[in-house]
């Protein structure tokens, strides 16, 4: 009978063990509300211009707190928009494991087009308005419904929509370029013309500073087209418009060297002197920089490095940017120790630690002369 009352609690205890361990394997954790809202740590711009010439430039990179659930989980964020305080449709226009993202142009473009907002003078909307910025953090990565999560307060950025062109640019007249076998295009009218820079206190007056080989050598209107090209009639300056044919050439017969050709086409003409300064090239790397380059004050901080010419080493260019509404240098070696900025309103004449030269938004071809500090920005037409 004892025996049978042991074995009887034996079991007993047993079955109380297993149930106790079924009960432990069942235990859940419960994470913690985050104790602070998550919230937004970078500054924002006063306002944004938006336009679909740079729809795929970035706009703004928000970032992020980190908000602390209790325990060590992944966490997934979203950043959201809205046309609205409330975020009545809250549309994702991010989705990372980060504590940043950047939107572009083109995503702030679609939301302002939904709240209402375009450029077009035949409508009675508005072309300026506010659109509104959240980012909410979930425990997971699988955005699995009833996940704690926390939503940061509302930031609200003021967009301007400008026209798809950009406003009108800078008063930058027609160039003349260089073609002939004694320039770096040689006898190709649309390849590597280099530009003649335009004076900013007469517009039928130019100037060029730069390498010439012993050969002849014209001047065009418009890269691609001969006509009208300028040349020397018995010895004067004539354009092929008022010959009623092609002047003759321009020659250089004393050898590879530097000149400084002058022009003015108004009382046809001309000068070309040696310029003794010039020697071997002086600088690695010549960059442009500045918040035109950008549209925010990040373009003070990367330059955007120029093209060298293998023809003339003194001679820099870009042969297409998309440039903003703002202001830009020239520098040497990313560094401010040697840097070039404008002295007129006009593009042109720069000098050695000038004014910042202003941009307007558009697409440009832009030329440097390190020897003068001379700068042609040429609008890109579509």
């Amino acid at each position: 009978m004892k025996n049978k009352i042991l074995k009887l609690m034996m079991v007993f205890f047993a079955l109380v063990a297993f149930n106790a361990c079924s009960d432990d394997d069942t235990i859940e954790f419960t994470t913690q509300a985050p104790p602070e809202q998550i919230s937004f740590t970078n500054d924002f711009s006063s306002e944004y211009l938006l336009s679909e010439l740079f729809a795929q430039n970035n706009a703004e990179r928000f970032v992020w707190m980190a908000p602390d659930f209790g325990v060590p989980t992944p966490v997934t964020y979203e950043l959201q928009g809205s046309t609205d305080f409330e975020f009545t449709e809250p549309v994702v226009l991010a989705e990372t494991t980060n504590q940043q993202t950047a939107i572009t142009v083109g995503q702030l473009l679609s939301l302002a087009e939904a709240a209402g907002l375009d450029n077009d003078p035949e409508t009675d909307n508005p072309d300026t308005g506010e659109l509104f910025f959240r980012v909410r953090a979930q425990i997971g990565t699988e955005n699995a419904e009833n996940s704690p999560e926390t939503i940061s307060e509302v930031t609200t950025l003021n967009v301007i929509i400008i026209s798809t062109g950009g406003p009108e640019p800078l008063p930058v007249l027609p160039n003349l370029y260089l073609v002939g076998s004694s320039v770096a295009s040689g006898w190709d009218n649309n390849n590597n013309n280099f530009p003649m820079v335009r004076n900013p206190e007469n517009e039928n007056m130019f100037t060029y500073t730069g390498r010439f080989i012993d050969g002849e050598f014209k001047l065009l209107e418009e890269r691609g087209a001969w006509q009208p090209q300028w040349g020397l009639q018995d010895g004067s300056l004539e354009t092929s418009e008022d010959l009623g044919g092609d002047p003759g050439a321009f020659a250089i017969a004393d050898g590879d060297g530097y000149y400084t050709l002058e022009v003015d086409t108004e009382n046809k003409t001309h000068t070309l002197t040696a310029f003794e300064e010039a020697g071997s090239a002086t600088y690695n790397t010549i960059g442009l920089i500045g918040f035109g380059t950008t549209g925010t004050d990040e373009g003070w901080n990367q330059d955007i490095d120029m093209t060298q010419s293998t023809f003339d080493p003194h001679i820099w260019y870009i042969s297409e940017i998309a440039l903003f509404d703002g202001e830009v240098k020239f520098r040497a070696e990313d560094d401010w120790g040697v840097n070039w900025g404008g002295n007129t309103e006009f593009s042109g004449y720069g000098s050695i630690n000038g004014p910042n030269i202003p941009t307007t938004a558009g697409t440009y071809e832009v030329w440097f002369n390190d020897l003068t500090g001379n700068y042609v920005l040429i609008p890109i037409v579509e």
